[in-house]
């Protein structure tokens, strides 16, 4: 035929591809990949099920079947063999045979279903992908088998979106950028001017109310920042990209690449840039703990930002890291230079992320070190990642402000939970999120911030979370041995005004960088307050006297508490602090905290009231006070080695001892970290509003006698 445009690969790009096929690269290396993945595909009979349950055996042959039509497309493109065209097309007419009369898949989700699928997103997601492979079939394909393919499935998938599912269409959410993507990338293919701008712009033409660019304007920062969180920015990235790709190539008019300031070019950035040093993402809102950087959006994301803006060499260390690139004309120059570069970290630095579409809405802090280990904080204070307002299924947020994770020596070692979901194991409770995800994974208990009066913040209420965000108070990272950030929250419990405070200090006398951890509360009224911590590992020591319960209970009857043990507690006297010690892989980590006013030092393990055993058995840490004006005051400390094999131990105790309060006021946070050797570390934190960067905190080394430290 000679009407067909190329979409995403044109006719001389597959050539060049097709000299890959056997050359030493990287590229060379993902597209042997493919053929070796396409062929195993192949030797499989054909099956095209009908309806099943999410994530049973119907749904993900529904979903090999899309990747196979996919696969087979492109690769029959590139490589010209007549078996990938008949598998596809065989595919694609099976479909097309039974396509119409399925009417709707089995559901027992919120969301609406398709008709192979339980929800719309699956059936956009084999809509894209099954177009896109068709697409690429076009020219080899007679008038006749387009009309049936293109009349019989994808007209109908178009039909379908628009008119059975349009609340769906129009969502400004991860699931409406996969329904946008699909049309577009159909209408293309189809020749379907309308139906294009449809998904470009809305159902109503206003690229607000729904569309491609509603997407782009509305659910991500200025700096890039996904209102989700991690787990659903890499997912929604996927389909970003593959319809960037094809908007350029059709419509370049449009500039989608300088689009709001080169808005495709920071998100890639942003969701890089929250990476842990290991290449997983941190679980904020709802999220997995295992997705990392080599999820197929990222690996799209890496070829396409070192393609389309510049040849950043950050990229080069993210290809390194994912250990692949994305099969396309897009990745010949980062494979190129894959070849040409050594081995290198991926290093984005410190850095500040503003959360909201005019990034008024808080934001998220990353400190970074420069040492080998490259030790990393992050501390959240964004906007709620669910704005139920817009839509049902915006409802991903965890209420967890001043929310921190630490990683060091390869490790999270103060870490979220992360969702409740067997994700596709259809026997738990159909692959979809658990009970428990609300009851527990939601709530404040469960994350690494405080539990005011043992309520989650914001009631557990997504509507009025949506109210609130985190205000920054400075972010001071200029001296790479001695950085800080510091981010407040107003109001997330009526009354209680909370300030978080966070130094990463890389002293000559540690192994690791020591941080440091200093979390205000301020109130009119007395409360109770819980500093909730997270780690997995084991139990080493501490220096307070634990009892252990005869008999395990629930920590209390809601707010998560129902689900956490209570495993033992320790009186902490007013003026002393606790030190909590626990082996983690082959690192010692410890933990010491001031207690000014007293409290209790609480070990907990999650599992309670829960009869289908869905959570995992992990342990925890509360750290519990009562008063008006609250501080925690803590140091984190990873020290040592440990290898059972050799049996072999260094520095099992860590050089952190003591820390006291010495005095805390709306002006300023002063603390002493006593050290082995009678060694005293000063560290003042500012709290007065908006300090310049040289005033936020300092630290300094003292020489204080054992004899006569100050009071606290």
């Amino acid at each position: 035929m000679n009407d067909w445009q190329p979409l995403l690969i044109s006719v001389s790009e597959a050539e060049k591809l097709r000299e890959q096929i056997n050359a030493d690269s990287p590229l060379g290396a993902a597209l042997r990949a493919h053929i070796i993945t396409l062929e195993q595909m192949l030797a499989q009979p054909l099956n095209i099920p009908g309806h099943g349950e999410a994530g049973g055996p119907e749904h993900t042959q529904h979903k090999q079947n899309y990747q196979a039509i996919n696969l087979a497309g492109r690769l029959y493109l590139i490589t010209g063999e007549p078996r990938y065209l008949d598998y596809a097309l065989a595919l694609l007419n099976g479909y097309a045979a039974i396509y119409l009369s399925l009417g709707s898949g089995i559901s027992k989700d919120s969301n609406s279903p398709g008709r192979l699928f339980h929800q719309t997103l699956n059936e956009n997601m084999f809509w894209l992908y099954a177009v896109e492979g068709y697409h690429c079939l076009i020219p080899a394909l007679s008038e006749v088998q387009r009309e049936n393919i293109e009349t019989n499935l994808f007209q109908v998938m178009a039909d379908d979106a628009l008119n059975r599912h349009t609340k769906d269409f129009d969502i400004v959410h991860n699931h409406g950028i996969w329904s946008v993507a699909a049309a577009a990338i159909s209408g293309y293919v189809l020749g379907d001017s309308a139906l294009v701008e449809k998904a470009l712009y809305g159902l109503q033409g206003d690229s607000e109310s729904g569309g491609f660019f509603a997407q782009l304007s509305q659910l991500f920062s200025p700096d890039g920042y996904y209102i989700e969180g991690p787990y659903y920015h890499r997912f929604a990235l996927r389909p970003l990209l593959l319809l960037s790709e094809a908007i350029e190539r059709r419509q370049p008019e449009l500039e989608i690449y300088t689009f709001r300031e080169q808005i495709i070019r920071k998100t890639c950035e942003a969701l890089m840039q929250t990476a842990f040093p290991d290449g997983t993402w941190p679980a904020l809102n709802d999220s997995s703990k295992t997705i990392n950087i080599r999820d197929d959006g990222a690996v799209i994301a890496a070829s396409v930002c070192y393609s389309r803006y510049g040849h950043n060499p950050q990229w080069i260390a993210v290809a390194q890291q994912q250990h692949t690139v994305w099969v396309s004309t897009a990745a010949l120059e980062l494979s190129d230079a894959l070849q040409q570069s050594p081995a290198r970290p991926v290093k984005w630095g410190s850095v500040q992320l503003r959360d909201g579409p005019e990034g008024t809405q808080g934001g998220i802090g990353i400190l970074r070190s420069n040492t080998e280990n490259q030790d990393m904080a992050l501390m959240w204070y964004g906007q709620h990642g669910s704005i139920p307002r817009l839509h049902s299924a915006l409802n991903h947020g965890h209420f967890d402000g001043l929310h921190l994770s630490l990683f060091s020596r390869g490790r999270e070692f103060l870490r979220d939970y992360g969702f409740g979901r067997w994700v596709n194991v259809e026997p738990k409770f159909g692959g979809r999120y658990i009970p428990e995800n609300n009851s527990y994974c939601k709530q404040t208990v469960a994350h690494n911030t405080v539990v005011v009066d043992g309520q989650s913040q914001n009631h557990g209420d997504s509507l009025e979370a949506e109210k609130r965000w985190g205000e920054p108070h400075f972010f001071v990272t200029d001296n790479p041995e001695k950085q800080g950030m510091s981010a407040r929250l107003k109001n997330y419990t009526p009354g209680v005004d909370q300030q978080r405070t966070v130094l990463m200090l890389s002293l000559p006398e540690l192994s690791s960088p020591l941080m440091v951890d200093v979390f205000r509360l301020t109130s009119a009224q007395p409360h109770g307050y819980d500093y909730c911590l997270h780690h997995l590992g084991q139990f080493v020591r501490t220096d307070a006297a634990l009892e252990v319960p005869g008999e395990l209970k629930p920590l209390g009857k809601d707010h998560g508490y129902q689900h956490l043990w209570d495993g033992g507690r320790a009186e902490i006297a007013a003026g002393d602090s606790a030190l909590f010690s626990w082996l983690d892989g082959d690192s010692y980590r410890t933990l010491v905290s001031a207690f000014p006013e007293g409290g209790q030092l609480i070990v907990a393990r999650t599992g309670a009231n829960d009869p289908h055993f869905n959570l995992r058995c992990e342990p925890a840490l509360l750290l519990r006070t009562h008063g008006t004006n609250a501080i925690f005051a803590s140091v984190f400390e990873t020290h040592g080695f440990f290898d059972e094999a050799s049996e072999t131990s260094v520095d099992a105790h860590g050089k952190a001892e003591r820390i006291i309060v010495v005095s805390h006021d709306d002006e300023q946070t002063e603390l002493n970290i006593f050290f082995a050797n009678n060694r005293t570390l000063n560290v003042c934190i500012s709290n007065r509003a908006a300090p310049a960067a040289e005033d936020a905190f300092s630290v300094a080394w003292q020489s204080v006698s054992p004899l006569n430290i100050p009071e606290s």
